[in-house]
């Protein structure tokens, strides 16, 4: 069996993430999914008693799911089989190497009809950042270098959860905006967000000094808001699907409606003129 490529460096994520929780964490980004994660289980007609969490700011939880299970987002879940009736991803899954392995892992982890819940970065996620800085870099170097970790776009997303095994997938995003005064206060956010580059392809040199003011300058070119201040766009992208189960509600098949469309709709049915003339 063929291992899925090399994504990330994880002793450096854990490096970063260990000196975000040093410095004082910025978990605003966090916050908000968890917000959103919390919202849709309200909507949800089910009590959950065993719940799980997949998570690197445990803390972040507590007071949010204080009888959750939390385990970090490494390779190998610590899930035990068939213990939870739900699960959590919360806002990691784009830093894993196997993300269908990922995923599998919470299914078995599951109940059958028990809920995953994922939050992840999608592909819109610094999209202005990721376009000056290709510019900044190339016009000063010549050349590229992996600055920013690639993420996926929602139309990619919304398959995994079938590849994985889960019935009922739903797919949806929510683009959050933020403004920074200056390149270089975007980047200490996300420093201390511990998302800063952990990629394995990574240059293992820092960005040249000389390349941070022809990216300031060509951010605030392409986007500046008329008060000067950078926009970063950060897209949220939640994966929902549930453990198969035996009685679970099933989409009809195709051509087995008992009804008309024309007749519950109180309409005529007009047949559709051939084409050919």
């Amino acid at each position: 069996m063929t291992e899925p490529p090399r994504l990330t460096d994880r002793p450096a994520l854990d490096r970063m993430r260990r000196r975000a929780a040093a410095t004082g964490p910025v978990l605003f980004l966090q916050e908000a999914a968890a917000d959103d994660v919390q919202e849709r289980l309200a909507a949800v007609n089910r009590k959950f008693t065993s719940p799980a969490i997949v998570t690197p700011w445990p803390d972040l939880w507590r007071e949010r799911q204080p009888q959750a299970t939390t385990v970090p987002d490494s390779e190998v879940l610590g899930l035990q089989q068939g213990q939870h009736d739900l699960v959590i991803h919360a806002l990691s899954l784009h830093w894993a190497d196997d993300p269908i392995g990922q995923l599998v892992q919470c299914r078995r982890a599951l109940k059958p009809d028990g809920l995953l819940l994922v939050t992840l970065f999608g592909g819109q996620t610094l999209h202005e950042l990721r376009t000056a800085l290709a510019e900044a870099e190339s016009r000063a170097t010549g050349g590229l270098s992996p600055r920013v970790l690639p993420m996926a776009e929602l139309r990619d997303l919304g398959g995994l959860l079938q590849r994985a095994g889960f019935a009922l997938p739903v797919a949806d995003t929510m683009p959050l905006r933020a403004t920074y005064r200056d390149v270089l206060h975007l980047l200490q956010d996300l420093r201390g967000m511990g998302e800063t580059n952990a990629m394995w392809a990574r240059h293992r040199t820092p960005l040249r000094r000389d390349i941070l003011p022809l990216l300031q300058q060509i951010y605030h070119n392409a986007f500046a808001e008329p008060d000067g201040r950078l926009p970063a766009t950060f897209e949220i992208v939640t994966l929902t699907g549930w453990a198969p189960s035996a009685d679970q509600q099933k989409p009809l098949r195709p051509g087995s409606a008992s009804h008309r469309l024309a007749d519950v709709l109180g309409t005529d049915e007009v047949p559709l003129e051939d084409g050919n003339d």
